[in-house]
């Protein structure tokens, strides 16, 4: 059954694993231009990753479905976004947990899982829709390789 379409990443990697799930949980902007999303409200994310890479590991995964969504859903479910710390900073404006943010700070977390794997998969994107009708998605820009 397809449950949602998401906007296509084009690559060149043998495999694309795409991850769906869903965490809910509460934010506030804290900047004036917010309005009222200053006040504390919540929020059912959901949440889209898509891997790829060109070699599986030793158990024939690219990446674990369970993995990614322990790192996801497991860490934020039920929280407010605003407590971690050590995820978003509420006195930087480029880390505060609007949803361009949350879609690059997922993005960075499980990034910084991959780069651990021997196989070295890439996450190519993360979708985050916020409301039934607001997503964003965020897409690492490409390193231009010199030489």
């Amino acid at each position: 059954m397809l449950q949602q379409m998401y906007p296509q990443v084009f690559h060149e990697y043998s495999y694309e694993l795409n991850k769906d799930m869903q965490f809910a949980a509460a934010h506030f902007v804290p900047h004036e231009e917010a309005g009222s999303c200053q006040n504390i409200h919540g929020h059912t994310y959901f949440v889209n990753i898509t891997v790829a890479g060109d070699e599986l590991d030793e158990s024939g995964f690219l990446v674990n479905f369970q993995l990614l969504k322990k790192i996801v859903s497991g860490q934020f479910d039920h929280t407010l976004l605003n407590d971690h710390t050590n995820v978003f900073n509420d006195q930087n404006p480029n880390d505060f947990p609007t949803t361009e943010v949350v879609a690059r700070k997922i993005y960075e977390m499980i990034q910084t899982h991959l780069d651990t794997l021997t196989n070295k998969p890439k996450c190519l994107q993360v979708f985050v829709r916020e409301t039934p009708t607001s997503y964003v998605v965020y897409r690492p820009k490409k390193v231009k390789k010199h030489g």
